[in-house]
This record gives C-alpha cells, sequence and structure tokens, in this order.
C-alpha cells in the first residue's frame, strides 16, 4: 500500500514523497498449529454432537418409513420407501389436530401472562429495595427445586373444588404459577443489565413510573422479554406430568399426554408415535432457535452511553 506525502521545503517549494506501508490483509498468517489437545476436543465435540443428533434422525427416520418396513430386519438407516402414511394416519386415527390446538392455545396463554406478571415483579425486585426482597428471591428459586409430584395431591383437590378439572383455564392457572418464579429471576437480571438514567430521564420528561417502564424499558428488554415468553411456551408445551393428571378428555387433552396413546398394554405404534413427535419437536426447535438469537441480543446490545 502506497501513500502520498507532500512536505513543503521552502516558501513556495512542495516535495511529494512516496511510502510504501506494508497492507495488513496481504502479511501472511501465521498457520494454525494442529495439538493433541485440539484434536481432542474437536473429536469429543463431534461424538457429542453425532450422539446428541441421533435420536433426532432416528425419529425422523421412522416417521418416513412406511408401517410395514419399521420392524425390519436387518435395520435400515435410510428409508428404501420413503411414505407419509404415518402423517396421514395420525391425524385419520386420533384428533392430533385438537391436541396440538390446544397445546398452542395453553402455551402462548400461559406463557404471555406469565411473562407478564413476571416482568411486573422483577422490575420490583430490580429497582426497589424493601425488606424481606432476599428471602423472596430465595423462595423464587426453591420453586424450581420441588418436584411437582409432591404438590398434585392438594392441586388437584383444590382444582376439583373450583370446577377447573379436565378445563383449559385450569391447566393455564397452573401453567402461570408454574412459570413466574424462573421468569421473575430471568428478566431481574435483563433489569439489572439496563442503566437507571434511562428510567430517571423519561420521569424527569413527564412520565409516571409505569409510563417509564412501559415506554422506555420495555423496549429496551425487548430481547429478555421475548426469551422469558419462549421459555414459559417451551416449557408448557412440553410439560406432560400436570396435563396427564388435569386433562381427562380428548376434548381438551394436549400433544404430550395424547403421546401416552400410542403405547397400549401389548403394543407401541411407533410409527405414528414418531410422526407425533416430529410434530411435537418442531415448534420447540423453532423456539429455541429464536431464543438463543434474543439472549445473545439482549446480553450484547448496549442502551447507553454513560
Amino acid at each position: 500500500m502506497t501513500i502520498t506525502s507532500s512536505v513543503r521545503t521552502g516558501s513556495s517549494v512542495t516535495e511529494t514523497r512516496r511510502i510504501t506501508v506494508p497492507d495488513p490483509k496481504a502479511a501472511p498468517r501465521p498457520k494454525p498449529r494442529l495439538t493433541v489437545g485440539g484434536v481432542v476436543r474437536v473429536v469429543g465435540l463431534g461424538l457429542w454432537l453425532l450422539i446428541t443428533l441421533f435420536p433426532l434422525y432416528w425419529i425422523t427416520l421412522t416417521a418416513f418409513k412406511s408401517p410395514g418396513t419399521i420392524n425390519r430386519f436387518p435395520i435400515e438407516y435410510w428409508p428404501s420407501e420413503p411414505s407419509l402414511d404415518n402423517f396421514t394416519s395420525l391425524f385419520e386415527k386420533s384428533s392430533f389436530g385438537t391436541f396440538l390446538a390446544n397445546s398452542a392455545i395453553v402455551a402462548v396463554s400461559a406463557g404471555a401472562v406469565a411473562t407478564l406478571i413476571a416482568l411486573l415483579s422483577a422490575y420490583v425486585l430490580a429497582r426497589f429495595e424493601f425488606r424481606g426482597k432476599g428471602a423472596v428471591l430465595i423462595a423464587f428459586l426453591l420453586t424450581q427445586m420441588i418436584p411437582a409430584f409432591i404438590a398434585l395431591g392438594p392441586l388437584y383437590s383444590m382444582m376439583t373444588d373450583l370446577g377447573l378439572v379436565d378445563t383449559k383455564p385450569g391447566l393455564i392457572l397452573v401453567y402461570i404459577a408454574i412459570c413466574i418464579p424462573f421468569s421473575t429471576v430471568m428478566l431481574r437480571g435483563f433489569f439489572e443489565n439496563v442503566p437507571d438514567a434511562l428510567e430517571e430521564a423519561a420521569m424527569i420528561d413527564g412520565c409516571s413510573r409505569l409510563g417509564a417502564l412501559f415506554r422506555v424499558l420495555v423496549p429496551v428488554m425487548t430481547p429478555g422479554i421475548i426469551a422469558a415468553f419462549i421459555f414459559n411456551f417451551v416449557n408448557c408445551w412440553n410439560e406432560l406430568f400436570l396435563s396427564v393428571v388435569l386433562m381427562n378428555t380428548d376434548a381438551n387433552r394436549t400433544v404430550p399426554s395424547a403421546l401416552n396413546g400410542f403405547i397400549s398394554t401389548f403394543n407401541i405404534d411407533w410409527g405414528s408415535m414418531s410422526a407425533a413427535a416430529l410434530l411435537t419437536i418442531l415448534p420447540t426447535m423453532v423456539m429455541f432457535a429464536l431464543a438463543s438469537r434474543w439472549i445473545v441480543q439482549g446480553l450484547t446490545a448496549g442502551a447507553v452511553k454513560e
């Protein structure tokens, strides 16, 4: 790379000089060194990726096999006769479309309401100091360590008294109560990364505290809010234990509990179960992909310069 510079040598005499500067992009880069540790790391990660993806591959393979070739020996690792019969029979022999709709209604409703409540509680825990604040945080964390079946008896009795057993609103209320603690702790961390100067400037300009929260902080917190909603959605979508206990009829049953219907005493419908599992996994895969994007953006994006 050549740079031209002008140097004044006298009152009216200018000398032009050309200076050659080495281009950093053209400089030879050092070759990566092959080390034993690097090879072991790459091989280990490759094996771990293979072990992780193989079950998903096998479910997909079984779902697209024709019913007569699923149990064929020797085992086929690629379908010789690809077929959509498992997906067709899944919707013809069962109310799987209803199950998907029920899961979507319950997961979206519970996730949205739990995220809104957690947003308000996280704001209080992040911006205010009050007696018992540490105890509240500990209580939220302890709820994540208690298995759900411990509270199943009192929960079922209470839901029966309220007439909410085998109803979607009842299951939504239970899921909201389950999702709030973790979402609150998660959003509290996002609030603590947002400078107080944003809120103070909005309140100086005439906003109330709630106005500053929803007009200023919530737009900045959008990645964290979306990440919390996605977490709540996936948690509600995949929950099995409570949905099996609280839902008794096919009209209100969700997808995880409906998958148990493919297992009978003497037989397992592997084709339909694999097709149902594949359709159940796809929304959660999309949600996790979106969650990764929003979480990274929320942790790296800056709001103001101070």
